[in-house]
């Protein structure tokens, strides 16, 4: 049988390739995504899209699936609207779910190019024949006509043509109007938001033979900072049944800054049979939360290809969620989403803490729950307002890092504002006690320690009372707290000030043990609150005067 007699036909009404193709697919992305498709259906373990624009602008694509033979091309590829699952295995030779369904993606070429040409390899025959965009408009007659059916003869280059070389399909794209050059891994990028990829199928990209990019999973998000990521079902709550019982499995993404509308990756895609169905969507019409930019991600939903009628829309950008099943699908969907935005809020809480206690080395809980609870009523909403400042941004980290640190200084912890002026000495003896607000133990523990700095710094060992009346005797002191001290031109004090300063010390002394120390150890300590004879605020305004004895003692002399 000579070439001459090998005829391939294509039937179609004249706007169908129109609105069908030039119309519904436009840009570069979906028409590789129905040509992978269909080497994916073909068993193909390697698809190259290969990209050329030093001269005139084409587009290979070849892959080594099992190819088509003659009969093949005319009775399933060339037939407008075929779908392949009626009457035919839901499965390729190979054992995969196919993709391919009504039958029209064929027509998405027509979107970017106007020749089309198909060299297919099938068992060692290969046929090759052109399809020309402007000869399909002449022959389909009155471009008006919307009912008149119009064969479409392809131009034939090659008929069983026997060869030796592996079984596979390329198909070259020519006649492309573009005025840009191409980009391999902007492609790539593109393809991997409407692919899931397995290890079984691989797809790369290349520009006029140069570099080539792997389309992969990882790539779908390679631009974005992730910060926390969900495994569905494991990691999540809500309609987890629901989930399980439809195999629905997925990965949800949140982001440390937000995500540009730009990359159309807000949202959460849907995929069957590995291959995009519905573009990112949060299955809600209200939007308005921050954490709307922060999430992305996709889901496996390959039970929708065995819905009927058919849900999935020609382009695949969306399903028709009119029907029953997607209307539970969207509410279960959307059900999760809710989820995730509360997840979502408490993880990134508990980050946004950590980070400031990095950026700040402040623990801002451990700081509040050491200061008293009613200077808390007033600080609490200073520090929610502080932390709640966005820490994306380096001029709002920095505010932030200042702002908190000065606000410790002003209401540090354990604190009733004295707490910071006390004697190191003080503080170091009482702040157990000032951590469980007890504060009358921490008068008592003060007393005591400075009882014993007394007898170490005087040397003298006698019980309480005594030291303390012979250690700061009127009439020769064992140690004096005005020695060596003198007005800022030299001169000396008058004496009777120095006199009033060590008798009063010796009364403040005596009055600290007798006033605090006995009645604290002798007395029950919830007696002398509830009776309000000694109180709280007391207990604080003795340890402020305990600290100037200590202050004294530090710089006393010893005579």
């Amino acid at each position: 049988m000579t070439l001459a007699n090998q005829v391939l036909k294509m039937t179609f009404t004249p706007h169908t390739i129109e609105h069908l193709g030039v119309r519904m697919y436009s840009t570069l992305p979906p028409v590789l995504a129905e040509l992978i498709a269909k080497s994916y259906d073909a068993d193909a373990e390697q698809v190259n899209v290969k990209l050329y624009d030093k001269s005139e602008k084409r587009i290979i694509v070849e892959d080594d699936g099992h190819g088509m033979t003659f009969d093949e091309i005319n009775n399933n590829f060339l037939r407008i609207g075929r779908n392949r699952r009626v009457n035919h295995s839901e499965k390729s030779p190979g054992g995969r779910y196919v993709t391919g369904k009504k039958g029209l993606g064929k027509l998405s070429f027509f979107g970017i190019a106007r020749t089309i040409e198909v060299s297919t390899t099938n068992s060692g025959f290969r046929n090759t024949f052109k399809l020309d965009w402007n000869k399909i408009i002449e022959d389909g007659g009155d471009e008006d006509s919307s009912t008149k059916l119009t064969d479409y003869q392809p131009e034939m280059l090659e008929h069983d043509f026997a060869v030796t070389v592996a079984n596979g399909t390329r198909i070259t794209l020519s006649d492309i109007d573009r005025e840009t050059d191409f980009d391999a891994e902007a492609v790539a990028n593109n393809l991997a938001k409407i692919f899931i990829v397995d290890q079984d199928f691989k797809i790369c990209t290349s520009r006029n033979d140069g570099k080539a990019f792997e389309v992969d999973n990882i790539r779908r998000l390679d631009t974005l900072e992730t910060q926390f990521v969900w495994a569905v079902p494991d990691d999540v709550e809500g309609p987890v049944d629901y989930l399980k019982l439809n195999n629905i499995r997925g990965k949800i993404v949140s982001t440390a800054k937000p995500i540009s509308p730009k990359t159309n990756l807000r949202g959460i895609a849907l995929f069957s049979r590995n291959k995009l169905v519905n573009m990112p969507d949060f299955f809600s019409d209200s939007t308005s939360s921050n954490f709307y930019s922060y999430i992305t991600g996709w889901l496996e939903v390959d039970f929708i290809d065995n819905i009927v009628p058919d849900v999935i829309s020609t382009n695949r950008q969306s399903l028709d969620w009119r029907r029953k099943e997607t209307q539970e699908l969207q509410n279960k969907l959307l059900n999760l989403v809710r989820w995730l935005a509360r997840d979502w809020r408490r993880k990134r809480d508990a980050a946004h803490v950590a980070k400031i206690k990095e950026m700040t080395n402040i623990d801002v809980k451990d700081w509040q729950s050491k200061v008293p609870p009613e200077l808390n009523i007033s600080l609490s909403p200073v520090i929610a307002a502080l932390s709640n400042t966005s820490i994306d941004n380096p001029e709002q980290e920095e505010k932030l890092i200042k702002g908190l640190e000065q606000l410790k200084i002003l209401v540090p912890e354990h604190t009733f504002f004295h707490y910071r002026r006390l004697h190191q000495t003080l503080k170091d003896v009482v702040i157990d006690a000032y951590i469980n607000q007890d504060y009358f133990s921490a008068v008592f523990e003060g007393v005591k320690k400075y009882v014993e700095e007394v007898k170490l710094k005087s040397g003298v060992s006698l019980t309480d009372r005594d030291l303390l009346e012979k250690v700061f005797k009127n009439n020769e002191p064992v140690l004096s707290v005005t020695e060596g001290f003198q007005k800022p031109d030299g001169t000396a004090f008058e004496i009777m000030t120095l006199t009033n300063i060590s008798e009063g010390h010796r009364g403040l002394v005596i009055a600290m043990w007798q006033a605090f120390r006995s009645p604290i150890a002798h007395q029950v300590v919830a007696d002398l609150r509830a009776s309000g004879l000694y109180v709280d605020i007391d207990c604080l305004d003795a340890l402020s005067l305990l600290s100037h004895l200590f202050y004294r003692l530090e710089k006393s002399t010893k005579l």
